[in-house]
């Protein structure tokens, strides 16, 4: 049960830690994406999208390649740092940023693509700075799509399986996150415990989800009436 409580934390942990810096990633990509006609901006959002379509084991087996200490990266942070990226709480974070990051930026895209021009428009010619533009009318505008961003980058890194587990492995209280020790009692045939974490998953994703598709509901409303 302890083991348990620690997955437990140590999920939170990084869903918390992924999901603010992907808003801090997103948000400016995202943007730029929305307003930009740049040759080669289907080709990032390809590259953005591949984790929706791409089986998380092959994207964790060559995120494991490029964390080894043989690689260029690999070997960059561990003579920077001190210790290695792959199995390391760092590596999750890292992986899970790559992972979830179409989590975060299509939302994102949707509502900037969406957001009425003229209020842009207006604030230029009233001679307001872009990043006052931006955190005074954009923010607030499409708020409903940012909690949107969020709710979905957290639930999603909660649900990571295929790619911890290539590149964290199973290390209590270092990478042993929720899905893993579910996984790890499986193998153990202690199904009274994996039932308790799988039932827990379920219930957090189903209650998650609903308050996200309501609040979707509620403020797209609000905002097409703005």
């Amino acid at each position: 049960m302890a083991t348990d409580v620690t997955a437990i934390l140590l999920t939170l942990k990084l869903a918390v830690i992924t999901s603010v810096l992907l808003m801090a990633i997103a948000t400016p990509l995202a943007w730029w994406l929305s307003r930009s006609q740049h040759p080669l901006k289907n080709l990032l959002q390809s590259i953005i999208a591949l984790p929706l379509v791409l089986p998380p084991t092959v994207l964790g087996f060559y995120l494991l390649i490029a964390f080894s200490p043989n690689s260029a990266l690999g070997q960059l942070w561990l003579t920077t740092t001190g210790s290695q990226l792959a199995f390391s709480f760092t590596g999750l974070v890292v992986g899970s940023l790559i992972y979830s990051l179409p989590f975060a930026v299509q939302p994102l895209y949707t509502g900037f693509v969406q957001l009425d021009k003229r209020y842009l428009d207006v604030a230029k010619t009233l001679g307001m700075k872009r990043f006052t533009c931006f955190r005074k009318i954009v923010i607030p505008l499409c708020r409903p799509f940012f909690v949107i961003a969020f709710g979905l980058s957290f639930a999603h890194t909660v649900g990571e399986f295929g790619v911890v587990l290539m590149i964290g492995g199973n290390i209590p209280g270092e990478t042993q996150v929720l899905s893993i020790a579910l996984y790890d009692h499986v193998e153990s045939l202690e199904y009274q415990k994996a039932h308790l974490l799988a039932f827990g998953l379920l219930v957090f994703s189903f209650v998650l989800l609903s308050i996200l598709y309501r609040y979707n509901r509620k403020g797209i409303n609000e905002w097409n009436l703005q």
